[in-house]
């Protein structure tokens, strides 16, 4: 059992009005509207510090917070390797199946627990999807983490992930700028998905290998291994910008062709896909060396031909507006 959380909201002027039942009810739709008002019932959630009643009326600017008691979290593989650590920085690799953040049923159950147990001064400068596996790189330092994000922010970060898709894609790079926003979601309220009223996104996907339909499979079309470059850090921004080229991440429960949501579909967190982030190159922000660091990426996404050359035929450089 962890120690419990307390989620804090400030009212927003959507909310004005509401009863507190109702706010939760249609902000939080990982829970109906029973599992909501037991909770109330119970005393967790409070409103400017007075425990709250399901008929409670919000007003625009109050905190509302949920004390949530302490539950067991599903396990998850509780390691990591470091690949480089000095007086500012570390450097590690995640497993798939590790959250990096507390989200969700994961509060201690994260890489960010983990490698404060070891680093107490760590702050992650990025993150991971649950089931991304690869490199996540912490600063030590305020002065690390203040140059560091400046960095990204100005794009200087460069960022190198293995993905493998569906479908056999008939160009050899695609240049994605779908922009990413926020979108309807059926249990969560809302998701991130290609949306005109995103915010801007682009990234580079190369192909790698390209793996035909296994013969007599009629329900296998084949797959392609990509690389992606990515020059913003949108949420789900390789699963998004691959499924919007036609080619979402094969056994991606959420992204459908388009970049939007499937019809049903699951929750971003769930597993079914395989994504791998293979290489960071950065500036250390202490000595102004140039930093390349390297995650070798799982069998699954390594080509079995490694391709030194070009390819044979020129890549063709597709735009992709959305």
């Amino acid at each position: 059992m962890n120690q419990g959380w307390a989620y804090r909201e400030q009212v927003p002027a959507a909310g004005d009005g509401r009863t507190v039942l109702a706010h939760l009810v249609a902000g939080y739709r990982h829970s109906n509207a029973v599992v909501w008002a037991e909770r109330i019932g119970r005393g967790e959630v409070v409103v400017d510090e007075v425990v709250a009643a399901p008929d409670t009326i919000l007003r625009a600017g109050q905190w509302l917070v949920w004390h949530r008691p302490p539950w067991q979290e599903p396990g998850v593989p509780e390691h990591f390797e470091v690949i480089h650590e000095d007086a500012a920085i570390v450097a590690v690799i995640k497993p798939s199946g590790l959250p990096t953040m507390p989200a969700g049923g994961f509060l201690d159950h994260t890489l960010l627990a983990l490698v404060r147990a070891r680093y107490p001064e760590a702050s992650p400068l990025h993150r991971l999807g649950r089931f991304t596996s690869g490199l996540v790189l912490f600063a030590r330092t305020r002065t690390a983490a203040a140059a560091l994000s400046r960095s990204w922010r100005d794009r200087d970060v460069k960022k190198h992930y293995r993905a493998l898709a569906s479908g056999i894609a008939a160009l050899d790079t695609f240049h994605i700028d779908a922009p990413i926003g926020r979108v309807p979601h059926p249990t969560l309220g809302e998701v991130y998905a290609a949306s005109p009223a995103g915010k801007p996104s682009h990234s580079v996907a190369t192909v790698l290998e390209r793996r035909h339909p296994i013969k007599g499979c009629p329900t296998n079309d084949g797959t392609t291994l990509f690389e992606v470059a990515i020059t913003t850090g949108r949420p789900h921004q390789i699963r998004i910008h691959l499924a919007y080229a036609g080619h979402p991440l094969a056994g991606d429960p959420v992204y459908d062709v388009g970049g939007g949501i499937k019809p049903q579909p699951g929750l971003p967190g769930d597993a079914g896909y395989l994504l791998h982030a293979e290489r960071l190159a950065f500036v250390h922000p202490l000595s102004g060396e140039a930093i390349v660091l390297h995650a070798a990426p799982p069998p699954k996404l390594t080509a079995a031909i490694r391709r030194s050359d070009p390819p044979t035929s020129p890549a063709v450089h597709t735009t992709f507006i959305g």
